[in-house]
């Protein structure tokens, strides 16, 4: 998928936006395609020193934690709930990488990743949730409510409405198919849906049973 400008995340929470888009649904691309895959991007974004390794392990819960991501993301398209699983996901990655407060000579505080490795990189993905919540932008990433997308994006409009990724390609695809559902209920849309000749039906009851 072609990433549109206004679809990025302000400052460091672009990279909370570009990890969940490591993989493209709709397009069937993984980018986190194994261990070496993995450990490339995190250094690439700045995540992690050069030299970097990860295991088999590592990358698994690499996955779980994007996907965890993810279903956060769409409950905030969708104003539901946060889901328990998910929820319990990014605290286990956030013990794993010892996450903890730290004061700066300047009298600012920020959550600093301890561990080393993979699940240190992963730790400073979560320290920038944490920043993006108390900044109140975090709610503002979402996950395309378009189901067979999930695309991640920031929803800049001013009343927090967006719903899907573009409106171009999966806010028309949704309108359409609830424009079909739609006549489909009506007397009008059933009197013009295809009817099934005897032959269907009998291929069709045959299975039954």
């Amino acid at each position: 998928m072609v990433m549109r400008k206004h679809q990025e995340a302000p400052g460091a929470l672009e990279r909370v936006r570009a990890f969940v888009n490591t993989a493209d649904l709709e397009q069937g691309v993984e980018r986190l395609s194994g261990a070496q895959a993995l450990a490339a991007w995190l250094v690439e974004q700045q995540l992690a020193e050069p030299g970097l390794s990860a295991s088999r392990a590592d990358l698994q819960r690499a996955i779980e934690l994007r996907e965890a991501l993810r279903s956060i993301l769409l409950a905030h398209n969708g104003g539901g709930p946060v889901p328990t699983a998910a929820r319990d996901t990014l605290d286990d990655a956030a013990c794993r990488a010892r996450v903890r407060l730290r004061f700066h000579d300047d009298g600012q505080a920020a959550l600093e990743s301890q561990a080393g490795g993979v699940d240190g990189a992963l730790g400073r993905l979560l320290a920038i949730v944490h920043s993006s919540i108390a900044h109140g932008t975090w709610q503002r990433l979402k996950a395309c409510r378009e189901h067979s997308c999930e695309w991640a994006f920031y929803d800049h409009t001013k009343n927090r409405s967006g719903a899907w990724c573009t409106m171009e390609v999966c806010g028309n695809r949704a309108k359409a198919r609830a424009y079909r559902e739609r006549r489909a209920t009506t007397p009008e849309g059933r009197a013009k849906a295809p009817k099934r000749g005897p032959a269907e039906r009998r291929s069709r009851s045959a299975t039954v049973g």
